[in-house]
């Protein structure tokens, strides 16, 4: 992992609510107590993505108190192939699917009223190495200060919104140290695997700050 010699740039992002789903938990959902790395990636790849550059989370601050709060939610049990849609719409849609026989409830252990700074570099890759990080370390910033962003950054799940600006620096993390046990950092995507694996790491939260341990990128990043 390379040392990385300019200062992180930081964006806060908060909204009404947020799940970072725990992977061993099945059928209902039950979040992390802070966003994960993986989450905060998403985030900022949303507002600004270029091929030449991998986004690297250093640090995670928690500027509101820890609240859950519990959805109860109608949801389908059954995922719908193309294959079923084509076979439906040739038989006129006498044996389509019902949405009403194949319901269920799901509970949701989500947070609410959050709020996050994050803190990241640029990695260049390769084929970029003759670029400067500065050069889309502004080009994030400027999109920040605007308000732009390639799709809506979202807290852990879709329907849950995040908005995003800049650090005014009157921002205060929470008191709050723990050992948050073992949480998820990121998936790797190791091109000779069929399937993502999952990469975990032991999370501490120290006076409301998450420190990521980004040479665990090493075990994520695409060969």
């Amino acid at each position: 992992m390379e040392d990385f010699k300019f200062d992180p740039v930081k964006v806060k992002v908060w909204g009404e609510f947020a799940c970072f789903t725990r992977p061993d938990m099945k059928v209902e959902r039950v979040s992390y107590q802070v966003m994960t790395p993986s989450a905060a990636r998403g985030i900022l790849s949303s507002i600004f993505w270029k091929p030449e550059f991998d986004w690297v989370i250093q640090k995670i601050h928690v500027l509101n108190p820890i609240r859950h709060i519990s959805i109860r939610r109608n949801e389908v049990k059954s995922k719908i192939s193309p294959g079923s849609v084509k076979h439906w719409m040739k038989n006129d849609g006498h044996d389509r699917y019902y949405a009403d026989k194949d319901r269920t409830q799901r509970n949701t252990l989500a947070l609410r009223d959050v709020s996050y700074i994050i803190e990241a570099n640029v990695s260049l890759k390769e084929h970029a190495k003759n670029e400067h990080p500065a050069k889309y370390r502004d080009q994030f910033r400027r999109r920040v200060n605007n308000g732009s962003c390639y799709k809506r950054p979202f807290l852990g799940n879709r329907e849950f919104a995040a908005f995003f600006a800049p650090v005014d620096g009157s921002e205060t993390a929470i008191d709050y140290t723990d050992q948050l046990g073992r949480m998820l950092f990121d998936l790797n995507y190791n091109i000779d695997e069929e399937r993502a694996k999952p990469v975990f790491f032991n999370a501490e939260i120290n006076n409301g700050v998450l420190n990521v341990p980004v040479e665990k990128y090493k075990e994520v990043w695409r060969n």
